[in-house]
């Protein structure tokens, strides 16, 4: 029997990531030192007490169960939480949890898309950002992030009607992968933008917590009119490096959560309760563990992009995230061929920006998963490889 496969899966092909582990499991069976910087998968450990939290919850059988929905302790923590660390006051009807941003974000064009409406996505952009609204038969137009505009959208260029046609717009802030963080005066353009146009904003604040340069990172909803025109998406995936528990929030406007959550019962019968209950404990502990943790990236990120800088590989610091966003060496025409011939001459594995839309071709993305020693034995190991030319 051939199996007939609809026109959705048809589109979504193979990541690269496939690729990349199968050329690294050949050069580790050589016996060849590996350099990971491929998977964004933070490094570090959760709290104690978080990990203490979960472990208590799991020896309870009654935990077992269909959680359903979230526990009211888990909102409550994130609506204190929220105040705390951005100064945003949200109503628990106003917050709902999500299995990871990433799933969030492929549901959420449910609720929202119909099939031909258009919505716009950045480029180069997170691959989920275009493939959620495209699951749903969505059209997508994508606004461009260029090194001359320091990677910001430049809403004045999309053409009037796009922006009349449009009814979502994905935004990413501090970026994945153009590692760069947003000024307060274009959340400011963002909101009226969105106001004049009647546009939905989403925006995905995964990194807020690793902003660099004793700067701190925010919050879209803290700009006035926020709630009014969108909800942000917000994990615990990298502040508190709770990556593998999938545990995220969507927090905002009213009417947009309570259809979503709505929607979710129809596949979703709630988060694993442990789960929750680590995460309530990350959301009211100290954020001392968090601050040293993103001390920590910062430190990775000079060693890695200073490191490479100082062997003829022009890259610049990025401003925040986990990454590094890295243009080619000159000598080189196509990220692809560059990302493969650098894991084979050097061992250091990093996804060609190709991956993430037409305007990353030229550039690649490096994860900040190892320590600063490892990073500079990385560089070293590129420097005597000769790649460079």
């Amino acid at each position: 029997m051939e199996v007939q496969f609809s026109e959705k899966a048809k589109r979504i092909e193979e990541g690269i990531f496939a690729l990349l582990n199968e050329k690294k499991n050949e050069l580790q069976a050589k016996g060849r030192k590996i350099y990971n910087l491929s998977v964004g998968t933070p490094d570090f450990k959760p709290a104690p007490h978080v990990i203490e939290a979960v472990s208590r919850a799991a020896m309870d059988p009654e935990n077992y169960k269909y959680a359903l929905e979230e526990l009211p302790a888990l909102l409550e923590a994130m609506k204190n939480f929220y105040k705390r660390r951005f100064d945003v006051d949200l109503e628990t009807d106003e917050i709902m949890s999500l299995y990871g941003s990433q799933e969030g974000m492929a549901h959420i064009g449910w609720v929202l898309c119909n099939p031909g409406d258009l919505v716009l996505v950045p480029n180069p952009g997170y691959p989920i950002f275009s493939i959620g609204p495209q699951l749903c038969d969505a059209r997508t137009w994508e606004y461009p992030l260029l090194p001359e505009n320091g990677f910001l959208p430049d809403l004045n260029e999309i053409p009037e009607a796009v922006a009349r046609e449009a009814k979502l717009m994905m935004v990413n802030f501090p970026g994945n992968p153009v590692c760069r963080v947003a000024p307060d005066s274009f959340y400011r353009e963002l909101i009226a933008f969105a106001k004049k146009y009647d546009i939905l904003i989403l925006h995905d604040n995964a990194y807020a917590d690793l902003v660099f340069g004793e700067k701190t990172g925010g919050s879209f909803l803290a700009f006035e009119g926020a709630k009014e025109v969108g909800i942000e998406f917000y994990s615990l995936s990298k502040t508190f490096s709770y990556t593998g528990a999938r545990m995220s929030f969507a927090l905002g406007n009213r009417e947009l959560i309570q259809k979503f959550k709505a929607l979710r019962t129809q596949f979703d019968y709630g988060t694993f309760l442990p789960v929750q209950y680590g995460a309530i404990a990350a959301l009211n502990g100290p954020f001392d563990r968090v601050l040293s943790q993103c001390r920590e990236y910062e430190e990775r990120n000079r060693a890695l992009c200073g490191g490479l800088r100082g062997i003829g590989w022009d890259v610049p610091d990025s401003q925040g995230t986990m990454f590094v966003w890295a243009p080619i060496p000159k000598k080189f025409s196509n990220s692809n061929d560059f990302v493969l011939e650098l894991m084979e001459r050097t061992g250091v594995i990093c996804v060609p920006g190709s991956s993430f839309g037409s305007l990353g071709e030229g550039y690649v993305r490096m994860a900040l998963v190892l320590p600063p020693q490892e990073l500079s034995q990385a560089v070293e190991s590129i420097r005597e490889s000769g790649i460079l030319g």
